[in-house]
């Protein structure tokens, strides 16, 4: 199969691609290369963070760097005809930042999603996969359904996730295109965005900075392995069909003073905790109902927290600093 997959070079992206290459495929990576954490870095280390161990599947992996907001740089490419399937990761992630940047958000996440479908409404790409997120459900009681209501977004990147599913239903409508929403919970693991709470505390441990807690840390968030989510996407690709939303998570909420004892369980050592005041558009607590995903996708996401968190810092541990 031929799969092209925007946001290719971010952090679920670059799991994905190479999973994909793994399992045979033939991969476009298309990504605009915007940088989260490193705003001195050039474009090709930017592109280094993407495809180095992926090199070895060069007959099959094409990488391709492009704006999706600008649909006609891509449209046209040779490479992408013939394209079976389009996981469109692509975004502009993060809840806080949106706040600040509501238009931008919007014209990424709402009109950069558009102007996929379009390219796949052109190409007649029938399977279509979109990144939605547990943000949609606001602060809804838990655990999540993807029966619930989501009329109650509480930041602008919750709102454009919502968007975001309702074109994917209005392409499947008028044009037949089989949509997959996805709404991931809390992905974290190797290569995670450094302004991530997993990350984050990894990060400060390592250097012996204080963590800064927000809230009180009875706030919870279900804490997704980025190789269980990989595996729900895969899923999603095979079992394509109609319009479908699935939850992606690990359906056990962890509550933030538990993550950051996890964080220090896992190096060994501890730093100084920093109480702050909660942040505006965080929810409260989030929790993964997984049964819909189970029965559609064969979805079970395999790996505990403490697992998890020893891989990503093991990972952390090998990177070479700036």
């Amino acid at each position: 199969m031929k799969i092209l997959v925007t946001g290719g070079a971010g952090f679920i992206g670059h799991h994905l691609c190479r999973r994909l290459l793994e399992d045979g495929h033939t991969v476009i990576s298309m990504d605009n290369l915007r940088n989260y954490g490193r705003p001195h870095a050039s474009d090709d280390e930017l592109k280094a963070t993407s495809p180095e161990e992926l090199s070895r599947f060069k007959d099959r992996f094409i990488f391709k760097k492009s704006d999706i907001t600008r649909h006609e740089p891509f449209w046209d490419l040779y490479t992408l005809r013939e394209t079976d399937c389009v996981v469109h990761l692509a975004a502009l992630a993060g809840v806080r930042p949106s706040i600040d940047e509501p238009e931008e958000y919007s014209n990424v996440n709402v009109t950069g999603t558009i102007n996929v479908l379009e390219f796949c409404k052109m190409r007649n790409i029938k399977k279509f996969i979109f990144a939605s997120s547990s943000s949609v459900y606001g602060n809804n009681s838990t655990p999540f359904n993807e029966d619930d209501r989501i009329d109650n977004p509480i930041s602008p990147y919750a709102a454009t996730k919502k968007a975001g599913e309702l074109i994917c239903y209005t392409y499947n409508h008028l044009f037949g295109i089989n949509a997959t929403c996805l709404r991931f919970f809390t992905v974290y693991g190797p290569r995670q965005r450094p302004d991530l709470a997993i990350m984050k505390f990894l990060k400060a441990i390592k250097d012996d900075s204080p963590i800064e807690q927000f809230g009180d840390g009875s706030s919870g968030r279900d804490y997704t392995y980025i190789d269980d989510i990989v595996d729900g996407i895969v899923s999603a690709i095979d079992k394509c069909y109609g319009y479908k939303i699935y939850n992606l998570g690990n359906a056990s909420p962890v509550p933030l003073t538990t993550l950051i004892e996890t964080c220090f369980e896992v190096a060994g050592k501890r730093t100084k905790v920093i109480k702050c005041s909660e942040q505006p558009g965080d929810v409260k607590k989030t929790h993964a109902e997984i049964a819909k995903a189970w029965l559609g996708l064969g979805y079970e996401p395999k790996t505990p927290l403490h697992v998890g968190i020893k891989k990503q810092w093991d990972w952390l541990n090998s990177q070479q600093p700036d």
